[in-house]
């Protein structure tokens, strides 16, 4: 009897247990992922959101700004502005003085044009509004002070020495004046002595009016005299401290 040899084949892996409970259903997690053209465009759009933000806060700085500057300008025009005196009026008189000035020098020389309706302005300020036209003068004077002190030193000699020159035109007037009173009163008195006529009554005048005439001049005149030396003495006070303050700055 052969003998027979059973081989039993088996597979080379081991065969997948199948789990003994039920797995639950797998679900499928979708991911949106971006295409480049729209990462660039979401660069784009941020950039020019970012952008247009930066413009609007700028726009707002300049209008704070600006209202800033209107406010600064109305406190400083209510400040200059006198609270006795009628604007409304007043700046039409001036503004029909500086015109009659410009019509006048309309067909005269260049200089005779750019000085004339100027002075037309100033003269009508000083005259219909004086208390602003001192406040506007302070003010630019201040202004004058604070950034060009040279400049301010020099105006304030230049308007001492034209005070001192006003008050000495003055004084030579009321100087000649009186001397020309002295002179007609003089040869009132000869014409009176030879003819014997009253002339002097007849004309009103007395010793008494005389002596008055020459005492109002008189107080008139040491008047002047001493504006002249309180203005010199201003200015030559004023002249030191601006020398001292320009010396400490250039020491600084």
């Amino acid at each position: 009897m052969a003998a027979s040899t059973v081989m039993l084949a088996t597979p080379s892996g081991e065969r997948e247990k199948l789990p003994i409970y039920p797995q639950p259903a797998t679900s499928l997690e979708l991911i949106d992922e971006p295409l480049p053209l729209e990462k660039e465009i979401g660069v784009a759009r941020r950039a020019a959101t970012q952008t247009v933000r930066d413009i609007q806060a700028q726009a707002q700085g300049v209008v704070s700004k600006w209202i800033g500057v209107e406010k600064a300008v109305e406190h400083r025009v209510k400040a200059l502005a006198a609270p006795n005196e009628s604007m409304t009026p007043a700046l039409l008189f001036v503004g029909i003085a500086t015109l009659t000035g410009s019509i006048l020098t309309r067909n005269r020389m260049l200089l005779t044009r750019l000085v004339i309706p100027p002075a037309f302005l100033i003269g009508s300020m000083n005259y219909f509004l004086p208390q602003t036209s001192a406040n506007i003068s302070a003010y630019c004077a201040s202004i004058e002070e604070a950034h060009f002190p040279t400049l301010a030193e020099k105006h304030a000699i230049a308007n001492a020495h034209t005070a001192m020159t006003w008050y000495r035109l003055k004084d030579a007037t009321q100087s000649g004046r009186e001397k020309m009173g002295d002179g007609v009163l003089a040869a009132v008195e000869a014409t009176q002595s030879l003819t014997g006529l009253k002339l002097k009554e007849a004309l009103g005048w007395s010793k008494a009016r005389a002596a008055e005439v020459k005492e109002q001049a008189r107080v008139i005149a040491e008047d002047a005299e001493a504006k002249v030396r309180e203005t010199t003495t201003a200015a030559e006070t004023k002249v030191e401290e601006k020398t001292e303050e320009v010396k400490s700055d250039r020491l600084v």
